[in-house]
């Protein structure tokens, strides 16, 4: 039987970016921010669980009001960011190499940080899935957004490493579009078609640890050279023109995010849990954040690699010539890549 959530959740994410206020213009102030699911929105999970953004806004003299959004999927994001109903969006540097492509010389969509560099695994539990070359079309692989997400688009870039640039899309047959929550519970349940997720910390541990036919087929690090940001926050170009200092409070507080996070990973657990609401073991949690191939960081890292594949693969018109093109200017941005 069909996995039906795939249907469900684009109809919940396409109601959610139309049910939300939409806005004619910006006031400095105001800060909309749409989030999507795991750990690798923990600096805005902190930042709100400590009201780092409202405390960095006081200390510029400007009171800030932050609303927070939960969508799942790049496209959904995108669609909420274009039509002014958030300001600032979170999802993959895949969905941001795509909205700044196709909107340069017009909204200028551009990344205001990266939430930091974290491994994303491709999980199956087929037993006969040992690499990519291995799936067919008995298999399903759920992600975030078909052809669009981060997710995606690094499975894109694994095909054509595989069987070169011109099969690229090979294996998006075989995606579908599913929350990570479901496409957790999917695997883990084993009643589904689903077999496959390319997912997130921490939801791609808790498959391994909770289906003993789960096992890892890639690693997100070993397609992209090492570790790489690929969940970003951005913007358009005049949302951070004419909000000046809440965009700076906004970077600032994502930055002492960061150090606490550093400083106090139980502080951040703790945080996770009261603002998702998560159902997660502590425990658990607690080693997901500690594991040393996470780093929570504003300054983004190895995206230059995904802009080149997205290029090279006809995916993006525009090739940016550094991660500077894609990136607004911020001091605690400046030893990006």
């Amino acid at each position: 039987m069909r996995f039906t959530l795939t249907k469900l959740t684009a109809t919940l994410a396409l109601s959610a970016a139309v049910a939300l206020p939409s806005a004619s213009a910006f006031a400095e102030g105001q800060l909309r921010v749409a989030q999507q699911f795991g750990i690798v929105y923990l600096l805005l999970n902190v930042a709100q669980d400590q009201k780092l953004i409202e405390k960095h806004g006081q200390q510029l003299g400007v009171p800030i009001k932050v609303e927070w959004v939960q969508l799942s999927g790049g496209s959904a994001v995108n669609d909420a960011l274009l039509s002014g109903s958030i300001d600032v969006a979170g999802a993959g540097v895949g969905p941001l190499l795509t909205i700044w492509d196709r909107t340069r010389g017009r909204q200028n969509v551009k990344g205001v940080a990266s939430l930091g560099n974290f491994p994303y695994y491709l999980v199956s539990t087929n037993p006969n899935v040992k690499t990519i070359a291995d799936f067919s079309d008995k298999d399903r692989i759920a992600l975030p957004a078909v052809t669009v997400s981060v997710q995606s688009r690094i499975l894109q870039m694994a095909a054509a490493k595989q069987w070169g640039t011109g099969q690229f899309t090979r294996l998006d047959r075989l995606t579908q579009s599913v929350p990570h929550p479901d496409a957790t519970a999917a695997i883990i349940g084993g009643q589904t078609e689903i077999n496959g997720h390319f997912a997130t910390p921490p939801y791609q541990e808790q498959e391994l640890a909770g289906n003993p036919k789960a096992h890892i087929v890639l690693n997100s690090y070993d397609v992209q050279g090492g570790p790489s940001s690929s969940t970003v926050l951005y913007a358009t170009e005049k949302y951070v023109k004419n909000n000046p200092k809440t965009y700076r409070a906004f970077v600032e507080a994502l930055d002492e995010a960061a150090q606490l996070i550093a400083k106090n990973p139980e502080l951040a657990a703790d945080a996770y849990l009261r603002v998702t609401k998560g159902k997660i073991d502590r425990a658990f949690l607690l080693k997901v954040i500690k594991n040393p191939q996470i780093q929570f960081k504003v300054a983004p890292q190895n995206t230059q690699g995904m802009a080149t594949f997205l290029h090279g693969a006809g995916a993006i018109k525009n090739k940016p010539a550094s991660w500077r093109d894609y990136f607004f200017e911020h001091p605690a941005l400046a030893k990006g890549s």
